[in-house]
């Protein structure tokens, strides 16, 4: 968490300049968004990710997705509800 100091500077975590590439002397925008703030880099420029990384990463989620499914104990067909997927999808149309 990030305090105001009294000059009214903040900030920015390291992880999350790192993440976006933001460097000191970097221009940044504050957006007011209904109740909060954003804060957008004016070149969001985040680090180049390339092909092999991206390869990398998506392995590495399928691999967890597939010790998730190892560790479901629950019902692999769910019982009778009483009702259907599709009759939920007809449900309040003027067929």
């Amino acid at each position: 968490m990030s305090k105001v100091t009294t000059k009214l500077q903040v900030t920015i975590p390291k992880a999350i300049a790192d993440r976006f590439g933001i460097e000191p002397g970097d221009e940044i925008e504050w957006v007011v968004t209904g109740g909060g703030i954003r804060v957008i880099p004016t070149e969001a420029k985040g680090p180049e990710r390339d092909l092999a990384w991206k390869l990398a990463m998506f392995a590495a989620s399928v691999a967890r997705q597939a010790e998730r499914n190892q560790a479901w104990t629950g019902p692999v067909n769910p019982p009778d509800r009483g009702w259907t997927r599709e009759e939920i999808y007809r449900r309040g149309r003027a067929d």
